[in-house]
């Protein structure tokens, strides 16, 4: 079979460039510089998008390799409402070159993520991140009381679809983006969702995810309130799915979740106050648990 290779040391070439966005909810947009589209990886890649990307630099050590994606917004393909509402944010690329007379030779040339992303006059310019970016991250195990899990995971292991830990419910009232208001909802006890995750299930926010700041009663109404406001418009009516939260304590990994086997943290490891204290003549200086109960 002919490689890339043979085809480029022909030197009369066919090429194109080939480029595939997965966001993080697993839509994917294929692209082309080509004037057709192509095909491959069960992947369509338009040729009417408009989007190109500058010389890709990389090399061979830990260095981060970078380029830059542009391309016009249009509806067809990456809209404006769609950046702002931060569905792009993270979402992961490749980049190939292409025989375009024959897909089946090419060669990926660009795999990672896309960094920041701006708009300016109609158009968008996506930063691409390369995998070693990731080397960037801290990494290994964190010694704290609290759990580094997050709830859910693969660490935590604790299943959300258990009943009594999600609520999926019609938006009643929405208030600055950010506040939602449901009457006569008292199935869950207050605060049972405070530190968990909202996600928009239907309309133009559907797919949307925020952490939950703080549940609470105003009178007869539960008032859930999120960090951040929703960039895309959130209506009466949407479907959105609450999950409870946790506050990683020992205490509540036991008590709510039933899920201590689990707890990832450390609620014995003695504080900066227990190191530097001095002796005394009386009171219990064994170094023994420091949780009252146990």
């Amino acid at each position: 079979m002919t490689s890339l290779q043979d085809h480029l040391d022909t030197g009369t070439t066919t090429l194109a460039r080939c480029w595939a966005v997965v966001r993080r909810d697993g839509t994917t947009y294929g692209f082309t510089d080509h004037d057709r589209p192509l095909t491959f990886d069960g992947i369509t890649f338009k040729a009417d998008a408009g989007m190109t990307a500058r010389a890709i630099v990389s090399a061979t050590g830990l260095s981060v390799d970078n380029s830059e994606a542009m391309g016009a917004l249009s509806d067809a393909a990456i809209t404006e409402a769609d950046i702002e509402a931060g569905r792009f944010d993270g979402a992961e690329v490749k980049a190939w070159l292409v025989n375009w007379a024959d897909v089946e030779m090419r060669s990926l040339r660009f795999a990672g993520s896309i960094g920041e992303l701006r708009r300016a006059g109609g158009a968008f310019h996506a930063e691409l991140r390369g995998l070693t970016e990731m080397l960037n991250q801290p990494q290994g195990k964190i010694y704290q009381t609290a759990c580094p899990a997050v709830l859910g995971d693969g660490a935590c292991a604790f299943d959300l679809n258990t009943d009594g830990f999600f609520a999926e419910l019609s938006v009643v009232q929405i208030e600055e983006a950010r506040r939602l208001i449901f009457p006569d909802m008292t199935t869950f006890e207050p605060a049972w969702f405070e530190r968990g995750r909202l996600r928009v299930l239907s309309g133009a926010a559907e797919g949307l995810i925020a952490v939950i700041k703080r549940d609470r009663f105003v009178g007869e109404d539960r008032h859930i309130e999120v960090w951040e406001a929703f960039r895309a418009e959130l209506a009466p009516g949407d479907l959105v799915r609450l999950e409870a939260g946790c506050d990683k304590r020992f205490e509540t990994c036991r008590t709510k979740f039933n899920n201590l086997v689990n707890f990832r943290g450390f609620p014995d490891i003695p504080g900066d106050d227990w190191l530097v204290s001095t002796p005394t003549r009386s009171g219990q200086t064994t170094g023994g648990s420091l949780r009252r109960g146990v």
